[in-house]
């Protein structure tokens, strides 16, 4: 008899789970390799994020169960939406969640019941499809395209469809493709949830990693956003603190009452510490967050701009730590491509189809090596001959 349960069937390893495992047999077969796959940023945790966790650490009353949020941590999240994206909320509008991940992958056995639609783009995040597949709802996918820039058509979207779906998840600047959203597009999704009545969540993981000048804020700064939905609020890339998994549900307030009922039947609330940690985190002075920007543009440019150089047409990510790929000529599918690229050139990124259907034909490259580390692996590549037609 078989000891995992039959919803597990469902799925197969996490995809960078899978991708260590591969770096490893690599490593242990003598290979060097360049990992540029998973979006752990490489930059040191400012001191002061580091002091008030360890400081906090050394209270022996810090160590018992939380049970809710602190109002200091609330209070903090609620200054720091008023001061980055000019947005007002209140404590009733927010709950941590540890990571997104975690946020999404619970968010439809708050929100769905049974036969419940769920809109979730292609390409997009694993955990999306996970989070819905637990809510047993019916998942409809809407195709990210670089026709449309890789923003969803809600026109497109069959109306029977759009009466039974209960929430949208829209994440912008987008993993894995990289592109910005539009004010129209998420007005018009606003539009369509009014209309509709179904609920908009907003992943907000990268509104701090955006080139060329351009800007990105809060959903829930357009108008008509809190009447239809919440975001999560990630403190992981801003702030380099992936590993203590701290992020925020904010929005309507029906919708964050509803994940706190959840989460106070499977968890004790976030380690006091940690708290401590985000609270000192949102009050990062501005400017660091912004040369840290600076730097992930100078590592795109490092990266796409050197592998156009060597005939591999590769177009500039609009923002997040990541580059969409796609694959260069001569190949008939993405694991061929990536396969050539890992055993060819010891480079190793993630095949678009981790994404979905709609990733093939692509690879997602992460932005987590300093530009003279990206310059050799541009060079490795290009040693390696896996671009077969290069430009004159």
């Amino acid at each position: 008899m078989a000891v995992d349960s039959k919803r597990l069937d469902h799925f197969q390893t996490g995809i960078f789970a899978r991708m260590t495992e591969k770096k490893t047999e690599l490593e242990r077969a003598g290979r060097t390799v360049h990992s540029l796959y998973v979006g752990t940023p490489d930059f040191p945790v400012s001191q002061h994020v580091i002091d008030a966790l360890c400081q906090s650490a050394q209270d022996p009353e810090a160590w018992k169960y939380t049970l809710v949020d602190s109002d200091e941590l609330l209070d903090a999240v609620i200054d720091y939406y008023r001061r980055r994206y000019g947005v007002a909320i209140e404590r009733d509008m927010i709950t941590a969640v540890h990571g997104t991940q975690e946020g999404c992958g619970h968010i439809g056995m708050a929100l769905c019941n049974k036969g419940d639609v769920v809109l979730l783009p292609n390409p997009g995040y694993p955990v999306f499809e996970a989070g819905a597949y637990f809510g047993e709802a019916d998942i409809h996918y809407y195709p990210l395209t670089k026709e449309t820039d890789f923003l969803p058509r809600m026109a497109d979207i069959p109306t029977d469809i759009l009466k039974r779906t209960k929430f949208i998840i829209l994440s912008y600047p987008s993993n894995p493709t990289g592109a910005l959203a539009t004010r129209e597009m998420y007005e018009e999704v606003i539009s369509y949830a009014r209309e509709y009545g179904f609920i908009v969540i907003h992943d907000n993981a990268y509104s701090d990693i955006v080139h060329d000048g351009n800007k990105c804020g809060s959903f829930l700064s357009l108008e008509g956003a809190v009447d239809v939905g919440m975001e999560f609020f990630s403190l992981s890339k801003s702030f380099n603190v992936t590993g203590a998994r701290i992020s925020f549900a904010i929005g309507r307030r029906d919708i964050i009452a509803a994940i706190k009922k959840l989460r106070s039947q499977i968890d004790f609330g976030m380690f006091l510490p940690v708290q401590k940690a985000a609270i000192a985190a949102m009050q990062t002075p501005r400017e660091v967050i912004e040369a840290q920007g600076a730097e992930y543009q100078c590592r795109r440019d490092a990266l796409c701009g050197g592998l156009r150089s060597i005939g591999w047409n590769v177009p500039d990510s609009k923002g997040t730590m990541f580059v969409w790929a796609p694959i260069p000529d001569g190949y008939s599918s993405t694991e061929e491509f990536w396969e050539a690229l890992v055993d060819r050139a010891g480079v190793l990124c993630t095949p678009g189809t981790a994404f979905g259907s709609l990733g093939e034909g692509y690879v997602r490259f992460a932005l987590t090596r300093p530009v003279k580390d990206i310059q050799k692996i541009v060079d490795a590549i290009d040693k390696s001959g896996v671009i077969k037609h290069k430009k004159p």
